[in-house]
């Protein structure tokens, strides 16, 4: 399926494009194929062969990894546009962690063969995509200190704004992550329990920061959640106060 006009026009903007022309992402798109995923099911798993890269173009993915235990532990939640599975581009590799549809999705999808095409004629596709790897690597290295350093409320701040910036949307109210992870996702994903996700959503619906539901959370008070995460203690937005 070749995209549509006006998601040329956006994937301009994408990391991986970066320095390609329309007509040069117009054959990028083209060259792929369409893959769909119904909710729950894996577009790669751990350890799998890593023989295609992925650019989602509806729906939510959740990145998650194994423990040593075997148990599945979140490491984010993808939303449309964004690349993943990019460790296609190196030969033998596999996939570091799995890519499961939180919700029905589509995306455009290459193989390893058509990525060295590709790249052969567009070698910045292949310096773009190694600067988006070394970019998560860091993302992922900073979640790692995070865990280790900080106390729970900021860590499950964190993973909200993150979050919010991924997959949020704009609503009356605040802003809206709707999305089919449960809050057992969200502790794993703030190293924490259930029972501190609910407990600390509860403080914060009291204090009017957020208004949770089983799987979406409304951000109402978004300052006040950067407060948390960034530890700015209450009274000290950022500007200088009058002096008296």
């Amino acid at each position: 399926m070749a995209p549509a006009s006006e998601e040329i026009q956006h994937l301009v903007e994408n990391p991986l494009f970066r320095g390609l022309n329309p007509a040069d992402i117009r054959s990028v798109m083209e060259a792929g194929r369409i893959r769909k995923a119904a909710a729950g099911s894996f577009f790669f798993q751990q350890e799998d062969p890593a023989e295609h890269a992925y650019l989602l173009a509806r729906g939510q993915v959740k990145l998650g990894q194994l423990t040593p235990e075997g148990q599945q532990v979140i490491l984010n939640v993808i939303g449309p546009w964004t690349v993943f599975g990019l460790v296609a581009i190196t030969p033998n590799a596999r996939y570091p962690a799995s890519a499961q549809a939180a919700t029905d999705c589509q995306a455009f999808s290459w193989d390893r063969a058509t990525l060295t095409r590709l790249i052969a004629l567009y070698p910045k596709i292949a310096v773009n995509a190694m600067g988006i790897m070394a970019t998560r690597v860091n993302e992922f290295q900073g979640q790692i200190r995070t865990l280790a350093t900080e106390r729970v409320e900021r860590r499950l701040a964190r993973v909200l704004l993150r979050l919010a910036r991924e997959v949020g949307r704009k609503v009356e109210e605040g802003v809206l992550i709707d999305l089919n992870v449960s809050r057992q996702d969200l502790a794993e994903m703030s190293g924490t329990t259930l029972y501190t996700v609910s407990r600390t959503f509860s403080q914060w619906e009291r204090q009017g920061l957020i208004d949770a539901g089983r799987e979406r959370v409304i951000i109402r008070h978004p300052h006040g959640l950067v407060q948390i995460a960034e530890d700015i203690p209450a009274g000290e937005p950022g500007e200088a106060e009058p002096q008296g």
